[in-house]
C-alpha cells in the first residue's frame, strides 16, 4: 500500500460478481483456526467481564444485566463513578435494575431499602471498571487483576466510539471463533468487505508476540467505492478479538468484540452478548468535526455493527448447534 495518505481515500470499486470470487475455504483451515482459539481461551480475563457500554449506565438510572449467571445491577454515583452489585435486593428480592438512584444510592421501590457502594450486610458491591467506552465488572477472583486486559486503542481525545449489544444462542468461543475466521468476510458480508485477503495466519503454534491475523480488505462504502486498509486480529483476553487498522485510512482504529455470557434461554440454550466497540480515528483534520457532532455519528456506527453482526450471530448459533450434537 501506499504510505502517502491520500487526499481522497475512496477508490472505485473493481469486484468480481459474488459467485466469481476466489474461493478461500482452502484457506481456512479448520485446524488453524481451532488452533487460534485454544490460544485465546488460554489468555487470561483477569476476572474481568463487559458489563454494557459506557454510555448505557446512565447517571440517576439502574441499569441491569444477568452476566455469566449472576444478576446484577449497575449506577453512577454524584461524581459520576461506576458500582456494580447483586441485582436483586437483599430485603426480599425484589428487582434492582429499575431501582431509583437518589444521592448516589439505589432505592429499592419496594420498601424503600437505599443501597449504595459501601454495601451493607448480605449485599456487597463488585469491583468495576469504566475505560471511558466499556463498562466491567469482575466476578472472578482466581487470577484476578486490578483492571481489565486491554488491546490496542487510539488516544480518547482523538476518537469517537460507539457500543452496539447483540445477543446470541451460542457460547463466547462460538463469537471468538467466528472473528478468528477472517476469510468468511467477503462472502458472509458482501455489503461490508470486498477484495479480502488474509496476508498471513499464525501458525498452529506459535509465540504471543506472533499471534495475530494480518488481513487486506477494503470496506465498501455505497455500490461503486471503498477504502482500502490492513488490520491485525488478535485476543488479547479470552473473550475479546480486537482488529486494529494498521495501515491505510483510518489508522489507528479498533473494533472490540466481547463476548459476555449470560444465562440460558427459556429454551435452556446458552445466551450470549457481543458487545462491540468501534473506536474510530483519524487524523484528517475533519475528523475534528465528526467528533463535534458524535451524537449523531454514534447510532449510525451502531446500525453498521449490528448489521454485520446479524449474518454473524447466525454464524455463531450454528457452529454451537453443531457443537452441541457432537
Amino acid at each position: 500500500m501506499n504510505e502517502r495518505r491520500p487526499v481522497n481515500p475512496l477508490r472505485l470499486l473493481h469486484r468480481p460478481r459474488w459467485t466469481e470470487q476466489q474461493p478461500t475455504w482452502a484457506d481456512a483451515k479448520p485446524g488453524l483456526i481451532r488452533a487460534a482459539l485454544r490460544r485465546a481461551e488460554q489468555r487470561s480475563t483477569g476476572g474481568w467481564y463487559v458489563l454494557a457500554g459506557s454510555r448505557e449506565v446512565r447517571p440517576g438510572r439502574a441499569f441491569g444485566r444477568v452476566v455469566a449467571g449472576q444478576e446484577l445491577v449497575a449506577w453512577r454515583d454524584g461524581s459520576g463513578g461506576l458500582h456494580v452489585g447483586p441485582g436483586a435486593c437483599p430485603h426480599l428480592g425484589a428487582a434492582l435494575c429499575d431501582a431509583p438512584v437518589h444521592d448516589g444510592q439505589l432505592v429499592c421501590r419496594w420498601h424503600g431499602l437505599a443501597l449504595g457502594p459501601g454495601g451493607r450486610p448480605g449485599w456487597r458491591t463488585l469491583p468495576a471498571y469504566d475505560d471511558g467506552v466499556l463498562a466491567w465488572v469482575r466476578l472472578d477472583d482466581a487470577d484476578a487483576t486490578a483492571a481489565p486486559v486491554l488491546g490496542p486503542r487510539p488516544p480518547a481525545d482523538r476518537s469517537l466510539a460507539a457500543v452496539a449489544t447483540v445477543i446470541g444462542r451460542c457460547e463466547p468461543e462460538d463469537v471468538i471463533a467466528n472473528r478468528l475466521d477472517p476469510w468468511h468476510g467477503a462472502w458472509f458480508h458482501p455489503y461490508s468487505f470486498t477484495a479480502l485477503r488474509v496476508l498471513s495466519a499464525p501458525p498452529m503454534d506459535c509465540p504471543p508476540a506472533e499471534d495475530r491475523f494480518l488481513v487486506e480488505v477494503t470496506f465498501t462504502v455505497g455500490s461503486r467505492f471503498g477504502v482500502p486498509v490492513r488490520a491485525e486480529f488478535s485476543c488479547p483476553d479470552a473473550r475479546t478479538i480486537t482488529m486494529e487498522i494498521v495501515d491505510g485510512e483510518g489508522a489507528g482504529s479498533v473494533v472490540e468484540t466481547h463476548a459476555t455470557p449470560l444465562r440460558p434461554g427459556q429454551d435452556g440454550l446458552p445466551r450470549t452478548a457481543v458487545i462491540e466497540a468501534v473506536v474510530a480515528h483519524s487524523e484528517r483534520p475533519g475528523f475534528a468535526h465528526a467528533q463535534r457532532v458524535a451524537s449523531a455519528v454514534r447510532p449510525l456506527m451502531g446500525v453498521a455493527a449490528r448489521r454485520l453482526w446479524r449474518d454473524d450471530i447466525a454464524y455463531a448459533e450454528r457452529r454451537y448447534a453443531l457443537r452441541a450434537r457432537s
